[in-house]
This record gives C-alpha cells, structure tokens and sequence, in this order.
C-alpha cells in the first residue's frame, strides 16, 4: 500500500486510536481485577465491602468548580496565548504574512483564558477545595 493512502486515513485511525486503545486497556484491567476477586472467593477468602464498592463505580465524581480551578486553567490559557504570540512575533520576523495569522490564532485561548480569570472572582465555591 502506498504512504500517500494513509496520509488522509491518518486523523481518522488517530482518532480511532485515541478512543479504543483507553477503552481496551480498561476492559482488560477489569477482567484481571475480576479474575483476582474470582480466585479469592474460589478459595474461600472474605471480600472487603470496599472492594466491592470500587468495582461497582463506574466513573470518577465530577470535579467541582472551584474560584482557585478557574483561575488556574485561565492562566495557563493565557500562558499558552502568550506563547503562540511569541512564536508569531518570532515567524514575523522571517515572513511578514505569518504575524497576524499566528497573532489570530494565539488570541483565542488567550481570549478564553481572560474569561476563566473573570469568571473565577463571580465563582460562588470561593473556597480552596482539594483534587479528587
């Protein structure tokens, strides 16, 4: 098979890749859980209420928004807007048409870091909650 046919297959077997391989991965990791608990109650071995518990979950508890979690990802949205407008401004200096296309591009996260930041003090979780 020829590069050139897998060239426009590429983001479509990148994505492919991106949502199979965790889900697999997943899946194998619970059957070894569950070969581990099927072997401990084949010899007669108590199961831990807790064990069963974190089985049973099926996903990790949302995390809530807090004043400190938006003010974080603001600024490191800005940092990264900041960072595509140096790279523009240093692309500027080698070709004069790739300063405000890059300049362009760095404003949107940049923009949306700006609006977390705001958000953050209109937060009503002030508080500095832990990571779960």
């Amino acid at each position: 098979m020829e590069l050139g046919v897998l060239v426009p297959l590429a983001p479509f077997i990148m994505v492919v890749c991106i949502v199979v391989i965790p889900m697999w991965l997943k899946s194998r990791d619970r059957r070894e859980m569950q070969a581990t608990v099927r072997a401990a109650i084949e010899k007669g071995q108590a199961l831990p209420p807790e064990l069963i518990e974190a089985m049973t979950k099926e996903v990790k508890p949302a995390k809530v928004s807090s004043a400190l979690r938006d003010m974080r990802t603001g600024v490191i949205l800005i940092a990264v807007g900041a960072g595509l407008a140096v790279l523009g401004f240093m692309l500027g200096q080698i070709a004069d048409e790739a300063l405000h296309p890059v300049m362009g591009a760095a404003a949107i996260p940049a923009l949306i870091g700006v609006a977390y930041v705001i958000l953050s003090f209109f937060n009503p979780n002030k508080g500095h909650q832990p990571d779960a």
